[in-house]
């Protein structure tokens, strides 16, 4: 891919949905126009949780007692992406290294909230660590995942660097592909750190948030073959920490902010519509946002984490 990046377009409509919420980090939506959303939680006790946002803006918990850390740099890890396949929703502990399983028909708005214990779930993590990977990080991260051929999962990785891919009919874990280091142009060698993964029924696409000193510019779209063969579909990207689809089928990437060597500048967010031929930026002033999901083809909602909310947004 090349590095043309066109002009910023004239501002999008943003409206917020929900605040108060905990560390919001996933979101999906379901076919009556619900949200739901996983609260990684505060990081001083287990605090994570699964949310319902009803189309009126309330906000009702689902599951709660998700366990929450917080890492050395302040950073919260917990419950990380979720998906709606059907009436399941497969939510992502990257800490616990589970991949969890809900029925979204067992839940009204109002219900009691269930326990996180009480939920069924498979151990990725150690699938995940065990493997010997050719460069091996010894770590596991599970991040972010989609459905591919045959309804399989295909789940990125954001510490191991690699796709896991589960079977639909058996619950087979295997390595679909590994995620390539970024070479900064300084020299240095960067972990990719895959945060997303889109399938649009011919290639995965992957977005790479890049790893210390998150250089400017340096943060790849990886597309993959349905044999996991890899090759870059647009660079010039910089911390990106989600992928969609627009309806065009082209990728939506969430550029999370602009590091300036001691942290990340607020408010330097930004939705970027990407192609081969150029990134175009369609909406800044995004507030670290770390993921987002289309509905219908021009509304997209996004979850921004350290502000604790969720806003609409009509591109």
């Amino acid at each position: 891919g090349c590095q043309v990046f066109k002009d910023h377009i004239s501002p999008s409509p943003v409206t917020q949905v929900a605040s108060g919420l905990v560390s919001p980090l996933g979101l999906e939506a379901d076919s009556q126009g619900q949200l739901w959303v996983t609260e990684a939680g505060s990081g001083t006790t287990n605090d994570g949780q699964l949310s319902l946002i009803t189309q009126d803006g309330k906000v009702y918990p689902v599951v709660k007692g998700f366990s929450s850390e917080v890492s050395p740099e302040g950073a919260v890890f917990g419950l990380n992406h979720l998906l709606l396949q059907g009436n399941t929703l497969w939510l992502l502990h990257g800490v616990e290294g589970r991949l969890y399983r809900f029925d979204i028909t067992s839940f009204k708005p109002g219900d009691a909230p269930l326990n996180a214990a009480n939920l069924s779930y498979e151990d990725i993590g150690s699938f995940v660590k065990a493997y010997s990977f050719q460069s091996d990080t010894d770590a596991s991260d599970v991040f972010n995942l989609t459905v591919g051929p045959d309804g399989d999962l295909f789940i990125v990785d954001a510490a191991a660097n690699a796709i896991i891919r589960r079977k639909a009919t058996t619950g087979a874990f295997s390595v679909f592909a590994t995620i390539p280091p970024i070479i900064h142009p300084g020299g240095d060698t960067l972990e990719a750190v895959p945060t997303g993964i889109a399938f649009d029924g011919r290639k995965f696409l992957v977005s790479n948030f890049s790893g210390y000193p998150y250089p400017s510019g340096q943060a790849p779209i990886y597309q993959f073959d349905l044999n996991g063969n890899e090759s870059t579909f647009q660079t010039g990207l910089t911390t990106l920490t989600d992928i969609e689809l627009g309806p065009d089928g082209q990728p939506v990437v969430l550029e999370y902010g602009q590091w300036n060597g001691q942290g990340f500048d607020e408010r330097s967010g930004r939705i970027v519509r990407s192609s081969v031929q150029a990134n175009t930026a369609l909406l800044s002033g995004l507030n670290f946002p770390n993921s987002i999901k289309r509905v219908g083809p021009t509304t997209y909602y996004v979850a921004q984490t350290f502000d604790g909310t969720i806003q609409k947004v009509t591109l």
